[in-house]
């Protein structure tokens, strides 16, 4: 699961803090900000996922674990075929759980750009908790005022060694540090798909969109949108969860 998207952005929290307006704004500030909005030193999350297609549409529920920028548990509880189905993030190293099969399968670097849980998210968006602060050149691109909030426009260039797919990205953020759009570039600087922050409210004490939809820009009427139902954080959450030995024996606690 590395720097901020989905589960990115599934997982992220921070203090209600603002960008001081008389404070000069560094674009790097920004994205730890952003980053840590709603994960904190630990955070706990259920949330449901819908994929929409023009032909069908199907909901999951989930619940979520996280520890710093560095480690996730994901696990599915609903439709029952798919409960037990589980993601683990630790450090650089994801791995995933099949209940049917009482399988383990450690991802290889060749397989984060597939889609993760057939959803318009991959397995990269759920990995990159701080690749934005590491792989990137980062740049303030432009700011406004929109809704009494100073609004900010970071460009994300990756360095030239830097291992990621995306030929820019460009995420747009208020000044108390709520996503409200991340956009994903080719190498062609082409856009091809936007994450986009909705339904902006306090839950556990932080204030976050709470809906996050991903959405193609190449095709038409389809989208992938996960809500939080409940939020903790910086809750005690024991070591031990954040292990394949955890993700295998369905730990909840």
């Amino acid at each position: 699961m590395k720097g901020c998207s989905v589960l990115v952005l599934l997982f992220i929290a921070m203090s209600p803090m603002r960008v001081a307006a008389s404070e000069p704004v560094n674009a790097r500030e920004l994205i730890a900000g952003v980053i840590d909005l709603t994960r904190g030193q630990t955070s706990y999350a259920e949330f449901s996922m819908v994929i929409h297609r023009p032909d069908w549409e199907r909901s999951s529920k989930l619940i979520a674990w996280t520890r710093g920028r560095e480690d996730a548990l994901i696990r599915f509880t609903a439709p029952a075929k798919d409960a037990g189905n589980a993601t683990l993030k630790q450090g650089e190293q994801m791995w995933t759980f099949t209940p049917k099969l009482n399988r383990v399968i450690r991802l290889p670097f060749s397989m984060m750009s597939q889609g993760w849980a057939g959803s318009d998210f991959s397995y990269n968006d759920l990995s990159r908790t701080d690749q934005l602060l590491h792989q990137y050149e980062l740049t303030l691109a432009a700011t406004e005022t929109r809704d009494g909030h100073q609004v900010y426009t970071v460009d994300a260039i990756p360095h030239d060694d830097a291992p990621v797919v995306w030929g820019k990205e460009q995420i747009v953020l208020r000044d108390d540090y709520v996503l409200l759009e991340q956009t994903y570039f080719d190498q062609a600087m082409k856009p091809l798909k936007r994450l986009q922050g909705r339904d902006i409210k306090a839950l556990g004490g932080r204030t976050f969109a709470t809906r996050m939809r991903m959405v193609p820009l190449d095709k038409t009427d389809e989208w992938t949108e996960i809500a939080y139902d409940q939020a903790q954080f910086d809750l005690a959450i024991d070591d031990g969860m954040f292990t394949v030995f955890a993700l295998q024996s369905g730990r909840s606690k």
